[in-house]
């Protein structure tokens, strides 16, 4: 059987480290659930890749995440710490095609 495909949404900006290990325990959580997750905040924000802080490049990331979005079977928003605006966009992206979204708690 072929693991669920979904799109992670976690906060980025703000404390961006402590936001990074949520993300990750996210993934983790994800993948424990036999999920195949994938999170475009924690790949394309890395070093060398593309800068969130600068409104141009984080505008290319978010399309980027949002062109996996007709490939997937669900967005998955983790909401203990709270629903960003990027997240508010991925969750509306989501809904405006039919995607299935549901929430979840890991704390």
């Amino acid at each position: 059987m072929t693991a669920r495909r979904v799109i992670i949404e976690s906060p980025y900006a703000g404390d961006v480290e402590a936001n990074i290990e949520y993300a990750r325990q996210a993934l983790a959580d994800s993948l424990h659930r036999g999920e195949a997750p994938f999170a475009s905040h924690l790949l394309y924000t890395q070093p060398g890749v593309l800068d969130d802080t600068i409104p141009a490049e984080r505008d290319l990331g978010i399309n980027a995440g949002f062109a996996w979005h007709p490939v997937v079977d669900a967005v998955i928003v983790y909401a203990d710490l709270g629903i960003s605006g990027g997240m508010r966009q991925g969750i509306s992206t989501a809904e405006s095609l039919g995607l299935p979204v549901e929430v979840r708690r890991i704390r």
